[in-house]
């Protein structure tokens, strides 16, 4: 009787210890939340385009890889402005060189300039705090926001009132590059060049030693918006995840 009651308490023990260390692994292999952030240009919506529909006063955008629902943060780089949008869906085909289809509301509010629609869009995380400076805060956009960590949104110039602009041809010529990416070694970088020489036709290739130990691959600068276009949709055929357009200052 002895052994047979010491034998039940460490099968006891056992089972107790592989849930402790179940408990434990679940915990190991939690992966955190990337923060993802993209600049280049939006495709603003309208009903002659061949896409699912989005509704112009809503403030939702379409994005390819983002998970539906989740809140972002999209600035307008020219003016600094800024709003909260939501994503509708991440299963929408449209071409590869926008970064998201936004609506026309959003185009209106951020004072986006049609012609060159240029935008920085980050995915709003649980740590992530940012002022979002509008003119106004509309009912449906309060609604977005109260989903948000209470500490992570603040909304500021909640009583000015938004003038109308209206948006004008720029006499100023356009001027982008496309970060390839950024890495460690400088070698690294330089296999990576070797690589869209062979690959594509792109020759406006070179690398920026941002530091000792960052260095940047970019594509430009390109002076027209067919060219940049026409360069983007050659590196898309290499598989690259988050390619990002930069205007050069």
């Amino acid at each position: 009787m002895r052994f047979r009651y010491i034998f039940l308490l460490f099968i006891l023990i056992f089972v107790s210890g592989c849930e402790q260390y179940s408990g434990k692994s679940k915990k190991l292999n939690f992966k955190p939340e990337v923060k993802y952030s993209n600049t280049g240009f939006a495709l603003i919506y309208n009903e002659n385009l061949d896409l699912k529909k989005l509704d112009q006063r809503s403030l939702e955008i379409f994005h390819k890889s983002l998970k539906k629902k989740s809140q972002v943060k999209i600035t307008n780089p020219s003016n600094g402005k800024s709003l909260i949008a939501k994503i509708k869906s991440n299963n929408v085909k449209f071409s590869n060189f926008y970064n998201s289809v936004i609506s026309e509301r959003i185009a209106e509010d951020l004072e986006i300039n049609p012609l060159e629609p240029y935008i920085e869009i980050v995915l709003i995380s649980k740590d992530s705090t940012f002022i979002a400076n509008k003119a106004k805060t509309f009912d449906e956009e309060k609604k977005v926001a109260e989903k948000a960590p209470i500490d992570g949104i603040k909304i500021s110039s909640l009583n000015e009132i938004k003038e109308n602009i209206t948006i004008k041809k720029s006499d100023q010529k356009i001027s982008y590059s496309i970060k390839v990416a950024d890495f460690y070694y400088k070698k690294s970088a330089f296999l990576m060049i070797d690589r869209i020489k062979s690959e594509t036709t792109i020759k406006t290739i070179k690398l920026v030693e941002l530091s000792q130990n960052n260095f940047r691959v970019l594509l430009g600068p390109f002076n027209d918006i067919k060219s940049l276009q026409e360069s983007f949709e050659q590196m898309n055929s290499l598989n690259f995840e988050n390619l990002e357009i930069l205007k050069n200052v």
